[in-house]
């Protein structure tokens, strides 16, 4: 038997949060897309609350509207503030060096393509194989390793780049 709407957003609010804070480096717009998503996912629980993977069909979701066309200004609009950087995950015991690494590469994630900051924060945030971002993404697996590929590029790019001021 399935559980409850109620009982499977809380125990899952938090990690979705976290998610979608990495994904659009915004914390309001992660809240945004989480509850849009919540609130179509309460409207069909009856069908997704009987699935296998209940979480990974709402993630995907929370991926999807993320990548929509209605998001592109939003996510442009980057906002990385220490306060959004803490929502993250930062704890209070970080040193300031680590912390401004944290901020640095954030940043950069954030210029990413919006599809290639899914990928990598799928791979590296979430631990996803390829073939497990390739259902997020609704693409085919050469594709994630591509969008993997040029990610990492554009941001070893950009730490030389910065290395060298």
């Amino acid at each position: 038997m399935s559980r409850s709407f109620e009982d499977f957003t809380a125990a899952e609010v938090t990690p979705m949060l976290r998610y979608a804070m990495v994904l659009t480096c915004d914390a309001q717009l992660a809240q945004d897309v989480v509850q849009e998503c919540l609130l179509r996912a309460q409207q069909k629980w009856q069908r997704i609350g009987e699935l296998d993977a209940p979480a990974a069909y709402v993630k995907r979701m929370i991926t999807n509207e993320y990548l929509s066309w209605r998001r592109r200004k939003a996510a442009k609009d980057v906002a990385m503030s220490h306060a959004a950087l803490d929502a993250v995950g930062a704890t209070a015991v970080d040193a300031v060096g680590r912390y401004d690494e944290r901020d640095a590469m954030l940043r950069r994630i954030a210029l990413l393509p919006r599809k290639q900051r899914a990928a990598v924060v799928l791979r590296y945030y979430d631990g996803f194989d390829d073939d497990e971002i390739a259902d997020v993404l609704g693409c085919a697996t050469g594709t994630v390793r591509s969008h993997i590929s040029r990610a990492l590029t554009t941001l070893r790019a950009a730490n030389h780049l910065e290395e060298a001021r």
